[in-house]
């Protein structure tokens, strides 16, 4: 009861907040139509004005402005819906990518202060020469220069003070309102509510124990160790910990920087090729790719070398989901509308009550529009969002890899284009695709795949037995029984059904045989 309280409590200075920005629109949606949600919403907003400057602003803008006021983890909210067009509509999640994520900077003498509780030293023994002023300010942290006690220029990101404890407020509030939409407004069950702020509060997590960004910057960084055109800064885990990542520092020009980096000679066209060629091979070769993707985080050195800076937001993707992935792909450069049917069909995705002729017929209607246009004006990236667009007509679920996958498309491509205008990174990177497709996709790779995840299971398969079997069966001095538990289920169900019977009988028969 107390919490229920102080959520609506909560609830209602965010939704008067959300008011101040005009960015309540989304009453209007079909998803909330229940009538008496508005009214209470109404109500709440009684006496509320509209600041005068957002009256030109689109909602999505408003939007923005409104969850950055709210404080770090809205923001981080309106990070994970700028993923979800299929939930909040297309132009809004493209407004939301511009959600600025900066705070005013904290304390020197905090920062200073957490460096020392983090390794138990005093600051001078850990970084001699540490400067005050952050080089950057964002809602979960901020980053300052140092060098080490060997003389090594590094950056030294930090967690705000109490961050921990702020975030689990929010993430509690947010998860409860998630729970509460599915049960009030069925229509958002599709839509997976719930899952999004689980999402959040995976990807949160993952941002507030800096070793595991510094974990991602290390696999990123061995991935590409042989390449000479991409390049990850190292960690120095030496003066890593939960709430401090130390990484050796990198300078250059952020890639969008055009004018500059001509300036520096650099040729714009092959740095358009590199990150195409860099884009692919995180996401086909290696299934773990850099999922924030703006120019800030991508500098370009004096000699054209791509390094790539802010491990907090990542993506992965299983095998299947490449395969998946790569003949949808392959299928809507070629117009082949049926295979990429098939690939929806094969990856599990479209119903099996679903037509696939119908199914290649709406792809067709969202492809040609797209791939119709001059080279340099195509968008995969828009075609992947249309795509997911349609799932609610099949019937499909939503696929949160994937939308992540395709935001992160969204913004290289618009670094591609601001780039070099007059080229497509993916027409760049096509034929990496049809090669990857064409050497992976065949039955004999595909064949022995089968055979290796086969044997993977066989020698995973005494211990599941036997795992199953212990919380099954009992070994006493009386030989093998049932487990009390499992007993007692069992005969509370036997009037209901006579197969619990037959799978214990089956599980027990299998333990028997695996321990002979």
């Amino acid at each position: 009861m107390i919490r229920n309280f102080r959520n609506l409590k909560r609830l209602g200075e965010i939704i008067r907040t959300v008011a101040h920005y005009d960015a309540l629109f989304f009453l209007e949606w079909d998803h909330f139509s229940i009538k008496f949600l508005k009214f209470g919403i109404r109500l709440i907003t009684i006496g509320v004005a509209p600041r005068s400057q957002v009256a030109e602003l689109r909602n999505g803008e408003k939007l923005a402005l409104a969850l950055q006021d709210l404080g770090p983890g809205f923001i981080k909210l309106g990070q994970a819906l700028s993923v979800r067009p299929d939930l909040i509509g297309q132009e809004i999640a493209d407004d939301l990518t511009k959600l600025q994520d900066r705070l005013p900077p904290f304390s020197a003498n905090d920062a200073k202060k957490a460096v020392e509780d983090e390794f138990g030293k005093p600051i001078e023994e850990i970084f001699p020469n540490f400067q005050e002023n952050p080089v950057a300010a964002a809602s979960i942290a901020q980053v300052h220069f140092a060098t080490t006690t060997e003389d090594i220029p590094v950056a030294v990101k930090i967690l705000r003070p109490g961050i921990e404890a702020a975030f689990n407020r929010e993430l509690e509030l947010l998860y409860w309102l998630a729970v509460n939409m599915e049960r009030l407004a069925p229509k958002t069950r599709r839509l997976r509510p719930i899952e999004v702020i689980n999402t959040l509060s995976q990807t949160v997590a993952i941002e507030m124990d800096l070793r595991l960004e510094a974990a991602a910057g290390d696999e990123l960084g061995l991935n590409f160790e042989n390449d000479s055109s991409f390049n990850v800064p190292k960690m120095d885990w030496t003066r890593t910990g939960k709430r401090i990542l130390t990484l050796e520092r990198i300078s250059g020009t952020p890639i969008d920087e055009v004018s500059i980096l001509e300036e520096k000679g650099l040729d714009i066209e092959k740095l358009v090729t590199n990150m195409a060629q860099t884009f692919f091979l995180q996401v086909f070769r290696d299934g773990f790719f850099h999922a924030d993707l703006h120019p800030g985080n991508l500098l370009v050195s004096e000699d054209g070398v791509i390094n790539s800076i802010d491990f907090g937001i990542m993506g992965r993707l299983d095998k299947q989901t490449r395969y998946y992935l790569a003949e949808m792909l392959v299928g809507f450069i070629n117009a082949d509308y049926t295979k990429v049917a098939k690939a929806h069909i094969k990856a599990g995705y479209l119903p099996a009550n679903q037509s696939a002729e119908s199914f290649a017929q709406a792809a067709r209607a969202i492809a040609e529009p797209i791939m119709g246009l001059p080279l340099k004006e195509i968008s995969l990236a828009r075609l992947l969002a249309q795509l997911f667009r349609i799932a609610e007509r099949f019937e499909m679920a939503t696929q949160p890899q994937l939308l992540l996958l395709q935001k992160t498309m969204l913004v290289a491509e618009g670094v591609g284009r601001k780039l070099y205008p007059e080229t497509n990174m993916w027409e760049l990177a096509k034929p990496l695709i049809e090669d990857w497709v064409e050497s992976n996709l065949t039955p004999e790779t595909r064949a022995t795949e089968m055979v290796s995840e086969a044997g993977i299971l066989i020698e995973r398969l005494p211990n599941l037995i036997a795992t199953l079997g212990e919380s099954v069966v009992t070994i006493g001095r009386d030989g093998l029984r049932l487990h009390p538990d499992t007993a007692h289920t069992m005969s509370r169900r036997k009037s209901a059904s006579r197969w619990g019977w037959w799978i214990g009988a089956a599980v027990v028969i299998g333990f028997l045989i695996v321990a002979n």
